[in-house]
């Protein structure tokens, strides 16, 4: 495990933001853990983790030339990132969107920088990848490129079709990769070296095989 994920995981887990027990899921499926990206809810937890994404990026080697969080949990995580990144030296633009066009003042459904050159769009987690796909289309629509999507988590489960992950789909449907500070083997990994969570990894091990999906 790198260094990055186990300070992303270490955080996850302190702010509550990571979750072991029975959820029901939006898709409908049972899973044996959570992850709820509005519990990083602090300026500490919101700086350690734009860190924990700027790590990520890093490693990937990925180039882009601005942000855009799609909203709503979007909009935080990405303006953290942005911090994250202007504290290392490179300051770059940031957008996001409304749910809802404004008709008054501004008016439209984009606030920030206008969305120029490659896009990397951030989120929190990639389950079936709805709001991703609606900000690839919006960024397309609006004439710039989406380089790339990082997420916080990816669960590495199954997407819409039923044979590749939310991710494969991605990249296969938009030629995007989806990069994460950590997925489901990290997790798996984190949940081995720490006694309190050893009791969960079976039921997440039992998840994997049912849902997961190894690209």
């Amino acid at each position: 495990m790198l260094p990055h994920q186990q300070r992303f995981l270490e955080l996850a887990l302190a702010r509550d933001a990571l979750r072991f027990g029975e959820f029901t899921l939006k898709s409908g499926r049972v899973s044996p853990y959570f992850f709820n990206a509005g519990r990083f809810d602090s300026g500490a937890a919101l700086a350690e983790l734009g860190n924990c994404y700027a790590d990520a990026l890093d490693a990937s080697g990925l180039a882009f030339d601005m942000l855009f969080g799609p909203a709503y949990k979007g909009i935080p995580l990405a303006t953290a990132l942005a911090v994250a990144l202007a504290a290392r030296g490179r300051d770059l633009p940031l957008a996001f969107n409304r749910k809802e066009a404004k008709s008054h003042g501004e008016g439209g459904s984009l606030i920030g920088a206008p969305l120029r050159g490659r896009v990397l769009i951030v989120d929190d987690v990639i389950t079936a990848g709805t709001a991703v796909r609606e900000a690839i289309a919006l960024i397309r629509e609006s004439g710039a490129q989406v380089c790339g999507i990082v997420v916080a988590l990816d669960r590495e489960e199954r997407g819409q079709s039923g044979t590749s992950s939310a991710s494969r789909e991605l990249r296969d449907e938009f030629g995007i990769a989806v990069h994460a500070i950590a997925g489901l083997d990290a997790l798996l990994g984190f949940a081995e070296r720490r006694p309190e969570l050893s009791l969960h990894r079976a039921a997440l091990l039992q998840y994997r095989e049912r849902y997961g999906c190894r690209d």
